[in-house]
């Protein structure tokens, strides 16, 4: 299994709206930077990732589940874009801020530190476990 980290701004796209579309999920759609859809090309059906609200409160707010393997992204007419859909797993019990990120050394090669501005992340199993141990998971 692996792990990732979407990132959305939480009023365009938030943790609750994911969690509303149900076991469908959402097509993560609109991702426009080849690193990140080349991340979604590696993804796997039952990864899983952190939710991430960028901008207003910048905090990891809920775990998902790629439920679809990467695909041609709806949003898109020139056909070189691909998205994969996700489904809500739970909220976190304690949203894990970017301030904490940081303020962790085990967690100062995390991509959320030193490529902030990806939308769509790898992460490590060992930083997975110490950001879910944060968030009371």
């Amino acid at each position: 299994m692996q792990y990732w980290l979407f990132k959305s701004e939480p009023d365009v796209f938030s943790f609750e709206d994911l969690t509303k579309k149900g076991k469908a999920g959402q097509e993560w759609d609109g991702v426009r930077n080849y690193l990140a859809r080349n991340n979604m090309r590696q993804m796997k059906i039952g990864d899983l990732g952190f939710f991430y609200h960028s901008n207003a409160t910048k905090d990891v707010v809920g775990v998902v589940e790629v439920c679809k393997l990467a695909h041609p992204d709806s949003t898109d007419t020139t056909g070189q874009w691909e998205c994969v859909d996700i489904r809500a797993v739970k909220p976190v019990p304690v949203p894990v801020t970017l301030a904490e990120v940081k303020a962790s050394p085990k967690l100062s090669k995390m991509a959320l530190v030193t490529s902030m501005r990806l939308s769509v992340q790898p992460v490590t199993a060992e930083e997975w476990k110490i950001v879910c141990a944060m968030a009371g998971l």
